[in-house]
This record gives C-alpha cells, structure tokens and sequence, in this order.
C-alpha cells in the first residue's frame, strides 16, 4: 500500500466513524473540497502537512492524533 493510499483510507474512516460525508470535512477544516478529493482519490499522492493539519482541526484532533495509527506507523518511507 502506498503512502497516499494509507492517508486516504485514514481519512475516509474517520469521516465515516464520525457520520460526515468527505465534503462536511472539507467545509469543517476549510480545505477546498477538491483538495480533500485529491487526498482521497489517491490523484494527491502527498499531501502538505499544512493541509493535514488544517483537516485534523476539521476532525477535532491534533494533527499528532490524525497521523498515529498502525498502517502509518508501520509504513516504510524510502
């Protein structure tokens, strides 16, 4: 799995374990909508750090919390 796969099916799960569609996340961290598309169509292979952040804030947690979980933590960057 890439690392553009993994952020995107981060952020999917999110959205879906806190009942928002990908456009209510956009909206909520004020990130264009097509930004968020790119990030979870995988068109965004990496994302800012910026943009990640501002979308943690839009999910209502540190930017710490959003990118800690195993198949990140796991991954191997080369």
């Amino acid at each position: 799995m890439e690392y553009s796969e993994i952020i995107s099916k981060r952020i999917l799960d999110l959205c879906q374990k806190r009942k928002i569609t990908v456009n209510k996340l956009s909206t909520m961290a004020g990130v264009t909508q097509s930004t968020v598309d790119g990030i979870v169509r995988g068109t965004t292979k990496n994302p800012k750090l910026k943009t990640l952040h501002k979308l943690a804030i839009g999910l209502s947690m540190t930017l710490a919390e959003l990118l800690d979980f195993k198949e990140l933590n796991d991954f191997t960057f080369e």
